[in-house]
């Protein structure tokens, strides 16, 4: 069995985690921490675990995750995975970094995006960006990989094909996203009290979403037009994110065809659904899953293409992508511990 740290595990991405990971039946979850002090067992905070994991929620404590486990996964707010990820590489572990800490491979971009300067570069020119359906014989061979962040995991789901075939758009790529609440983080805020989010829609950090940076950097590395805007939107739900995208591909294309690629593109993926021509997916169908829907459309008037993706934030946006990663890492089958 491998033997599995979670480091964060009090937070959402770190209790779909760790949920995931007790019916794994490759993996042994053999230490969890918490930022916050606390001194109850896990199955105490998480009362359905009771008769699943017995382990206490201790403070982080980077020596004994490195004496109990193989396999770190990091659920921690910004910057803090900085300054574990060096100790734990050191003493030989591998990891799965679910915070923004390694995902941007220019340094610079850092105070731009996320308000800090990087401290670990060395690591972080190593780590492998962890999209499977992107990256994954790199994953499989990584030390460190970055979890993608769920608005990129959507977006990027959408535009693969055109940016691993290299088919060209004409003119600018609009990405118009929509994530629940939990997509925000287990923590007080009073823009994300129940009584301003309940009967609400609105657009939020316009402009300036931090994870504007991954999509650049995936358009950067495939020589795509770097001409786009990204808007996130704030659902009145708990979870999941649908994504609309915009764009003119150069190459005339019918609903059919562009629908008949996507589903060639995305044949052999465990996790990616293309619908048939003319249907687009819907959040509940992908709730609780590591899926990604998908639906396509052409107008035939203008020749723009419209894709919808759907996924669950917190699994393929966050801790279901990540298992699905250590699955690539360990040799496991990709499917394991997921639907």
């Amino acid at each position: 069995m491998l033997k599995v740290a979670i480091i964060g595990v009090t937070g959402y991405s770190g209790e779909e985690l760790l949920k995931l990971l007790a019916f794994h039946t490759k993996v042994e979850v053999t230490y969890v921490s918490a930022k916050e002090e606390r001194q109850q067992k896990v199955q105490e905070i998480y009362p359905y675990l009771k008769g699943v994991i017995d382990l206490p929620c201790s403070t982080l404590d980077v020596t004994q995750a490195e004496k109990k486990s193989d396999l770190v996964f990091l659920a921690l707010p910004h910057t803090v995975s900085m300054s574990c990820v060096p100790k734990l590489l050191a003493a030989g572990k591998r990891i799965v970094d679910i915070s923004a800490d390694y995902r941007l491979k220019d340094p610079s971009w850092y105070p731009s995006y996320y308000g800090f300067s990087h401290e670990d570069q060395g690591n972080l020119a190593e780590a492998v960006y962890g999209l499977p359906e992107a990256n994954r014989e790199a994953i499989k061979k990584a030390r460190l990989v970055a979890n993608p962040g769920c608005y990129p995991s959507g977006a990027l789901l959408g535009l693969l094909p055109f940016l691993k075939d290299k088919k060209a758009w004409v003119g600018a790529l609009t990405i118009d996203a929509k994530s629940g609440v939990t997509g925000a983080g287990r923590k007080a805020s009073k823009a994300l009290l129940f009584g301003e989010v309940s009967e609400n829609f609105k657009a939020y950090k316009v402009l300036k979403h931090q994870h504007e940076a991954e999509i650049l950097q995936a358009l950067k590395n495939a020589n795509a037009s770097e001409d786009f805007c990204f808007v996130p939107h704030l659902l009145p739900i708990n979870r999941g994110i649908l994504t609309t995208i915009y764009l003119k591909p150069k190459e005339a294309l019918s609903t059919e065809k562009l629908q008949a690629w996507f589903a060639s593109f995305y044949g052999d993926e465990p996790f990616v659904n293309v619908l048939p021509a003319g249907e687009f997916p819907e959040l509940k169908n992908v709730r609780g899953t590591n899926q990604c829907h998908i639906g396509v459309g052409v107008r035939d008037q203008s020749g723009t293409a419209v894709i919808v993706t759907v996924i669950d934030n917190l699994q393929k946006g966050a801790s279901g992508q990540a298992v699905q990663n250590m699955n690539l890492m360990y040799g496991f089958s990709e499917t394991e511990g997921l639907i």
